[in-house]
């Protein structure tokens, strides 16, 4: 396998995915299905796939899934609605709609699985009074350029909002409702899952406000008045949640994991770093090729080659005109910090198969990533300052595009170092 590295690396991506992929993993946590009315509400960039597996399992059932562009899936019962993220459209907004008021004719004795998945916060479009779907659009294209990480973006999302922190949830009361989900956020909060919009929320509008004061956020007028006024958002201890239950099945450790036994199985030793790792993507990518490079200078003749393992997600500060996603532009520092050091490959990828905004999940470096940019005429540095890491991948021929891998457990990154 080592004389293909970057096949190699492709591979364990691969199994990550695979791993978290509802077809395979969903089954276990879902109970039999129970007697009288059911309804089936989600969504995420997993959440289509998610219905589609519960069909499998109980047959057609009544409800809607909220998915983004291309991550459809076909189901029997469940309508599969398509909008669009990182920043919500009409579509969402239509749906989400829609999804609450099949929530408000759920009665006592009602049973309602929730689908929730990364993503969501986007595809669950319903802003808080007087704010325009407009207004939220503006929102979400400055906290993404922010650099501010997930859990600070969804606090302020969550105020702004009719149905996350716990809104989908007391919607459906006094239902009973169980929330199956796959984690994409690091620490694997429920809270911050798309949003939280089947769990108690403890942050205040205050808290959003210090958000957007401490990543120098513009807002609309609009928002400030709203978050000036109190949010809609449910307290934990609120009676409306107590018939909600929230299971997360799928999160990045597992996929880690698997990734971790299957280079394991090859002979290599595993060094994880974690599966929480935040930050800017361009300092941890300096971070992780020193330890790289220090590992490297210490090997001898015949030792076992490394892998550096990690998960979690990470963030891009927009200062250039690229498009910014942190996976690429974390591959692109890399490559600048090793300096083409022999031995060493990489990978960094989005599990959903899209890095930030762009329709591709990463990049793989090589020992002759800067070079093979030279020879094209391709400037590194310039990219880099930029922004443009995706620019600069698909210049040399280096991007990984899967299309939609209907699943989500956040960033994947190895770092191989051959002996």
């Amino acid at each position: 396998m080592f004389n293909d590295p970057d096949r190699f690396l492709r591979q364990l991506f691969d199994r990550a995915v695979e791993v978290a992929d509802p077809m395979r993993s969903l089954k276990a946590f879902l109970p039999p299905k129970p007697e009288g009315r059911v309804i089936v509400v989600g969504a995420g960039k997993a959440s289509a796939r998610m219905a589609e597996a519960v069909e499998a399992e109980w047959g057609p059932c009544e409800g809607l899934v909220i998915t983004r562009y291309g991550y459809s899936r076909p189901c029997r019962g469940i309508e599969i609605v398509e909008a669009a993220h990182p920043v919500p459209d009409e579509a969402g907004l239509v749906a989400t709609r829609r999804m609450l008021d099949l929530l408000a004719t759920a009665k006592e004795g009602d049973f309602v699985l929730a689908l929730i998945s990364g993503g969501a916060s986007a595809l669950l479009v319903q802003p808080a009074e007087g704010v325009s779907l407009a207004d939220k659009q503006e929102v979400n294209a400055a906290l993404l350029a922010s650099g501010a990480p997930i859990d600070r973006m969804n606090t302020v999302r969550k105020h702004l909002s009719r149905v996350k922190g716990g809104q989908l949830a007391a919607a459906a009361y006094p239902a009973r409702m169980l929330a199956l989900m796959i984690s994409d956020v690091p620490g694997d909060d429920p809270a911050f899952i798309g949003s939280g919009p089947t769990v108690g929320e403890r942050s205040t509008r205050e808290d959003a406000l210090e958000v957007l004061r401490r990543w120098k956020i513009e807002v609309p007028a609009s928002v400030r008045e709203a978050l000036d006024r109190p949010s809609g958002v449910v307290p934990p201890g609120d009676q409306r949640l107590s018939r909600v239950e929230n299971i997360i099945y799928a999160a990045p450790r597992q996929s880690l994991n698997a990734a971790a036994a299957f280079a394991e199985q090859a002979g290599c030793v595993v060094h994880m770093l974690g599966d929480s790792l935040e930050g800017e993507a361009r300092e941890v990518a300096a971070a992780q090729a020193e330890q790289a490079l220090a590992i490297k200078a210490g090997m001898k003749p015949g030792d076992p080659s490394v892998l550096l393992l990690s998960g979690g997600e990470l963030t891009v500060t927009r200062r250039g005109k690229g498009v910014g996603g942190p996976n690429a532009e974390f591959c692109l520092a890399l490559a600048l910090a090793l300096q083409g050091a022999e031995g060493i490959h990489a990978i960094a990828c989005d599990t959903d198969g899209v890095d930030g905004a762009a329709e591709v999940a990463g990049a793989v470096v090589c020992p002759d990533t800067l070079q093979r940019a030279t020879k094209l005429g391709v400037d590194a540095s310039g990219a880099l300052a930029e922004n443009d890491a995706h620019g600069f991948f698909g210049a040399i021929g280096h991007q990984v595009v899967t299309g939609p891998t209907l699943t989500n457990v956040n960033d994947f990154r190895a770092i191989l170092i051959r002996g």
